[in-house]
């Protein structure tokens, strides 16, 4: 199982970016895809997640509203569009699989997820 995330860069306040998650050696279709974020001296955080089985979305609390999950399962790859960036969304943005189904008690552990791609660096300037 390959997880490949890209899309991340260097935009100011209020920008936008869309990341993406392509996968390799799964059943698409049955896996669940978190993006998990982490910044300097911080935890790693679950952004948003979407299960493939049912269509469920998840997202944090801070992203709420900005942030927008989906997935083009022809393409194997679920995309993160980022809208209003902010200086405290710059972290590394990883994206995780795991096959199950994701429910809101267990979107965002990222103990849960069984395979792990390499991030992407997102810089916000203010």
């Amino acid at each position: 199982v390959q997880l490949q995330a890209s899309g991340g860069g260097l935009v100011q306040a209020g920008e936008s970016l869309r990341l993406s998650c392509t996968a390799s050696g799964i059943t698409f279709d049955r896996y669940a895809i978190g993006w998990f974020r982490q910044a300097p001296g911080k935890e790693r955080e679950g952004v948003s997640a979407i299960s493939e089985a049912d269509g469920s979305r998840f997202y944090a609390d801070s992203v709420k509203g900005r942030f927008t999950i989906s997935s083009d399962e022809a393409k194997n790859t679920v995309y993160l569009q980022m809208n209003g960036l902010k200086p405290e969304d710059a972290a590394v943005y990883y994206c995780a699989a795991v096959f199950r189904i994701l429910f809101s008690s267990t979107w965002s552990t990222a103990g849960g997820y069984d395979y792990w791609g390499q991030g992407t660096l997102v810089t916000v300037s203010s």
